[in-house]
């Protein structure tokens, strides 16, 4: 998205940045017919832990997986600097940055973060399409009268962000939903970046044509043998060319946006199909047990997830994954929805006994479909069931995390009973040599 270019903070320390601040699609550009903005939380989960732990920043920290198979989830731009990404996995990222902060993600805070980010969005305009839990479309076209010109609305986001929730993030503005998407990648990290309308193609045509939504590796090599390295090539290209070298409906796709095409409205509401988790061991496992504790704690977890989302699922799927990465599926649809965890876990262990996998397993997974509003979720007792049970007991330890934090009650058999630190500081607990 161009060159990126040093700049110096006021502590003298270098970071990098796209070069949003100035230029010809920078804060200060025309922002007449752009009501499209792209919010991108920076460094999302690493900045809530280093808001967390304030003697962390200016250092690298990575957060994700810190087993022999964990991922990297997000990592600081000082641990970008030494070649660390996002889904990398966490034995790379220790070979190339062994003096970073490695931090187990702990997803309650983040969300409870993305949940008080996404609020201030909607004081601004109620058209905001969360993409996850650190990104987020708004269109503020109906909010202009009262806050003013986008880009205005832009930056006094960023200042809110930043001062309410101690958090930073960049922001794109522009005419469509993929233009802003581009155009907040460019202001990375940290920084505002419009596009007029009115160059929109002067913006798009130099990128390459990895920039194009939807084109992956195979397809941009696919482009590159015919001559097509950048956006501007893809627009200039005979359809026909295209339709043999994508098929019919991509080459429409690729041309559309390539002319700066893209009818797609920011939608608020977005439906959820499925709420799931799932875990890779550290070592693959054979022991039953170990299998049944970590199918109770995912289906606790899944559990929580319907209960903050006022969903509740009807169909329960088990997935569990070989040594050899085989992987099995297999699902069972309840009588009626449930988002208890004592009953998740229930179905979810009679469809790993019935499945009796014989090989050492790699991966496990439980996930809620079907899903629909728990208010709606009507319930017939059977003969012997008590009237309170199961679910108001998980209701209940919900008020109580909410109070004094998760895990804060849990069933007995997932007490730890070695005490083990999220955080893993090179300096005070060296890692073992790699």
């Amino acid at each position: 998205m161009g060159r990126s270019q040093q700049i110096r903070t006021a502590s003298g320390r270098s970071q990098r940045r796209g070069g949003s601040s100035s230029g010809a699609f920078g804060p200060e550009g025309d922002d007449t017919g752009c009501p499209v903005l792209h919010v991108d939380m920076d460094a999302f989960f690493a900045s809530v832990e280093i808001r967390r732990r304030p003697e962390l920043a200016g250092r690298p920290v990575v957060v994700g997986g810190t087993g022999p198979r964990g991922v990297v989830s997000s990592a600081s731009y000082e641990a970008r600097e030494y070649g660390v990404r996002s889904a990398m996995p966490t034995s790379r990222a220790r070979r190339l940055c062994p003096h970073a902060i490695y931090i187990h993600p702990d997803h309650d805070a983040y969300r409870e973060a993305s949940t008080a980010i996404m609020a201030i969005f909607r004081d601004v305009t109620p058209l905001v399409e969360p993409l996850s839990v650190d990104e987020a479309f708004l269109d503020v076209a109906g909010a202009v009268r009262l806050f003013g010109r986008p880009a205005a609305i832009a930056a006094a986001l960023r200042r809110r962000v930043r001062t309410e929730q101690g958090l930073t993030c960049s922001v794109g503005v522009a005419a469509t939903k993929y233009v802003a998407k581009l155009a907040s990648t460019r202001a990375k990290p940290d920084g505002l970046s419009v596009v007029p309308a009115a160059a929109t193609l002067e913006f798009l045509h130099p990128l390459p044509v990895e920039a194009l939504w939807g084109v992956g590796e195979r397809t941009a090599e696919t482009l590159r043998r015919l001559g097509l390295t950048t956006v501007g090539d893809v627009a200039a290209a005979p359809a026909g060319m295209l339709r043999h070298a994508v098929g019919v409906a991509a080459a429409a796709h690729l041309a559309a946006l390539a002319a700066g095409d893209d009818p797609r409205r920011v939608t608020p509401e977005r439906v959820e199909k499925s709420i799931g988790a799932e875990t890779t061991f550290d070592v693959d496992v054979a022991d039953p047990e170990v299998i049944r504790r970590t199918l109770l704690a995912l289906a606790g977890t899944v559990a929580g997830r319907l209960r903050a989302a006022g969903q509740a699922g009807r169909t329960v799927a088990l997935k569990v994954r070989l040594a050899d990465f085989t992987t099995m599926t297999r699902s069972r649809t309840l009588h009626t929805g449930t988002d208890v965890a004592r009953e998740l876990f229930d179905t979810a262990w009679a469809l790993f006994r019935t499945l009796a996998p014989t090989s050492p397993i790699r991966l496990v997974g439980v996930r809620a479909e079907s899903l629909g509003a728990v208010d709606g979720l009507s319930r017939q007792l059977a003969l012997g069931d008590r009237e309170v049970g199961w679910r108001e007991a998980e209701r209940a330890a919900d008020a109580v995390a909410v109070r004094f934090g998760p895990n804060t009650v849990r069933p007995a058999s997932l007490v730890p009973t070695v005490s083990q630190e999220r955080i893993i500081d090179p300096l005070s607990d060296p890692l073992p040599p790699s």
